[in-house]
């Protein structure tokens, strides 16, 4: 009990990388069926109602009015870089240059975690947890980029604008985590997960008034079968996720937390074997196996 208590935040860290393995494959069907900004704004209002009954019954309020002015500044600051600057450029790199290519870069936002941290948080790792970081990325990057595809270095060369959306991308996940832990200091998680909801939710429908595509997301309301993979990923991923990632970065270093939960590319593997019928292969096996060792060094 002392062991799992002396490592309360890697174990967070790691439910949210097998919480976001689940999301992933609810979205990407979702997003398939109603496209992937309807996607963003709606698993967000989702959140924002699973989290807002949840925090009701645990502490007593529906929204986060005993917050901070600190934790509303800095939690609503995250939610809008890591939640709606950062994930819409990822989703626009997904169509740019692919999403493979785009997870290979989203392995450098446990690094920047790593950097912002030190400056911002004054955190800083060990020697093994260091090499631990760098056997987790380097196994994820194996088991992503195994198999290439005819024509893909040159559209990699040919899209440079693809390219900066997924370092914005890995920017804005890695800035965003580390605002959550100096937003949140010593408020609850879960509303704090509640703020950055808050302004995910504002950040995107500015976005979508900005497109003019209102009409669009509330069609996507009407299409069943899409709404209900998106209430499974938005369960999964928003409310329980994200919660847990701040209950991770509040009792270990964000770098850690963030290398962790940055593996459910590899933990996506079994799923997509056993749902979408998915050849895997030994390489992509290697590199799994190559992951977990990785992380098993934080556990040491």
């Amino acid at each position: 009990m002392e062991y799992i208590t002396a490592h309360i935040g890697e174990f967070a860290a790691l439910a949210v990388a097998v919480f976001w393995t689940v999301t992933a494959l609810a979205f990407e069907s979702a997003s398939r069926k109603i496209g992937s900004l309807n996607v963003n704004i709606l698993r967000l209002i989702m959140a924002l109602v699973f989290i807002s009954i949840f925090t009701f019954f645990s502490r007593g309020h529906f929204l986060p009015s005993d917050a901070s002015n600190h934790n509303w500044i800095w939690l609503a600051l995250s939610g809008i870089i890591g939640l709606v600057l950062g994930d819409y450029f990822l989703f626009r790199a997904y169509t740019l240059i692919g999403s493979r290519f785009a997870q290979l870069i989203m392995t450098l936002a446990p690094p920047l975690s790593a950097v912002f941290a030190y400056f911002i948080l004054s955190e800083s790792l060990k020697i093994i947890q260091i090499a631990g970081m760098a056997i987790v990325i380097i196994g994820i990057a194996i088991a992503i980029f195994n198999k290439p595809v005819k024509g893909e270095w040159l559209s990699i060369k040919l899209s440079a604008r693809g390219l900066l959306y997924a370092f914005i991308g890995a920017l804005g996940q890695a800035l965003g985590i580390v605002l959550s832990k100096y937003g949140m200091d010593s408020y609850d998680p879960f509303a704090s997960t509640q703020i950055r909801i808050i302004a995910g939710v504002a950040g995107y429908s500015i976005i979508i008034t900005l497109l003019r595509k209102w009409r669009q997301v509330g069609l996507s309301l009407t299409h069943m079968p899409a709404m209900k993979v998106l209430t499974l990923g938005s369960f999964f991923g928003p409310f329980l996720g994200i919660s847990f990632s701040l209950l991770a970065v509040k009792y270990t270093e964000a770098g850690i937390a963030s290398t962790i939960m940055s593996i459910s590319p590899v933990l996506i593997l079994a799923p997509s074997f056993w749902i979408n019928k998915e050849k895997i292969t030994v390489v992509e096996i290697a590199g799994a196996v190559l992951s977990v060792a990785g992380v098993g060094l934080f556990f040491i």
